[in-house]
C-alpha cells in the first residue's frame, strides 16, 4: 500500500446517526454497497489498491477502520509504517511479509498485524478479488521507504484463518451461547489482540452459526464490528426496521445499547469486533 491520499474527502453514506458528525454519538450502521472507494496511489492507476472509509479518517490521528480493495495481482514495493497497523482478510487472498520471505497466501479470516517501522511487502493473489479491512488505533497512516526502517519493539502476526483458535461459551463467560456438548453448533469467539480488561482496547472474531441469532452489547465507550463473512441481518435499538449486512459492512456505537443480530440460514458469519474492555453477547 503505497500513498494515502484524500481520504478525509470521502463521503459515506450512513444509515443511521453518523458517530462522527455528532457531539454525542449514539448508533451507526453502514453498508458495503454504501462505502465510496478512492485510489491509494493515483499515479499506478487501475494498479493502485483501493481504500474506503468505515470510521476515522486515516489522515488524522484518530482510530479508523477502512477496507482495502486490491488490484487483481497488486504487489508493492518494500515499504514501511509510521504505525502499527491490524488486518483481517474478506476476500481473495493476501500475502503481507518481510520483503524476501516465501509467499505464504492468506485466505477470507486470517488475520495479521504490520508493526510500525518493519520493512515488508504487501501483495494479492491474482484472480483471488482481494479485500481486506485494516484497523489503525492511532495515525496518521503513512507510508515510507524502506531506508526509513526502525525497530519499534513489536513483532508482526500472521495467522492464516485454518490456524485460528476458537472458544466456546465454556472458556468465555461474557458470550452466552446455548450450545450442545456434543456439537460445534454454539457461537465462538477468537481472541486476535490486546485484553478484554476494563480500559483496555482489544480486537476479538465473533463466529454465528447459520441461522443463529443474538444480542450483542458493548460498554458507553467502544463498539465497531465489521462483517467479514456471511450475511448478517441487524436492528438498531427501538428501531422496527432491519438492514441487511455483507461482508465489508459495519456497524458502531458508544452507547452500550443492545445491537439484535442474526446470521443467514446459508453460511456460519464472521464478525470482527473492536471494543475497550468487554462485551456481552447473548444467543437467543
Amino acid at each position: 500500500m503505497l500513498k494515502n491520499i484524500g481520504l478525509s474527502a470521502f463521503i459515506v453514506t450512513a444509515l443511521s446517526i453518523s458517530l462522527a458528525a455528532c457531539a454525542n454519538p449514539v448508533t451507526e450502521v453502514v453498508s458495503r454497497s454504501a462505502v465510496q472507494f478512492q485510489p491509494l496511489n493515483p499515479a499506478r492507476g487501475d494498479a493502485s489498491p483501493k481504500a474506503g472509509v468505515l470510521w476515522g479518517d486515516i489522515e488524522e490521528n484518530v482510530p479508523s477502520g477502512v477496507l482495502i480493495a486490491f488490484a487483481d495481482g497488486f504487489s508493492s514495493p518494500p515499504h514501511i509504517h509510521n504505525i502499527t497497523y491490524r488486518a483481517i482478510v474478506i476476500s481473495g487472498e493476501v500475502h503481507n511479509d518481510d520483503p524476501n520471505a516465501e509467499s505464504m497466501w492468506m485466505g477470507p479470516g486470517s488475520f495479521w498485524t504490520q508493526p510500525a517501522g518493519e520493512s515488508h511487502i504487501t501483495s494479492a493473489a491474482t484472480g483471488s478479488n482481494a479485500t481486506a479491512f485494516l484497523e489503525i488505533m492511532e495515525g496518521p497512516y503513512l507510508v515510507k521507504p524502506s531506508n526509513e526502517a526502525f525497530d519499534s519493539g513489536e513483532r508482526p502476526i500472521n495467522v492464516e484463518s485454518r490456524n485460528v483458535v476458537w472458544l466456546g461459551s465454556s472458556d468465555v463467560t461474557w458470550v452466552n451461547s446455548p450450545e450442545s456438548p456434543t456439537t460445534a453448533n454454539g457461537v465462538k469467539t477468537a481472541f486476535l489482540w490486546g485484553s478484554p480488561t476494563p480500559g483496555q482496547k482489544n480486537g476479538t472474531l465473533l463466529r454465528l452459526p447459520a441461522g443463529s441469532r443474538g444480542e450483542l452489547q458493548g460498554n458507553s465507550v467502544w463498539l465497531r464490528a465489521v462483517v467479514i463473512k456471511g450475511q448478517v441481518s441487524h436492528r438498531l435499538p427501538g428501531a422496527s426496521e432491519i438492514s441487511t449486512l455483507m461482508a465489508g459492512s459495519y456497524f458502531g456505537s458508544n452507547d452500550g445499547k443492545v445491537q439484535n443480530v442474526s446470521c443467514s440460514a446459508t453460511d456460519d458469519c464472521l464478525i470482527y469486533v473492536s471494543t475497550e474492555g468487554r462485551y456481552v453477547f447473548t444467543q437467543r
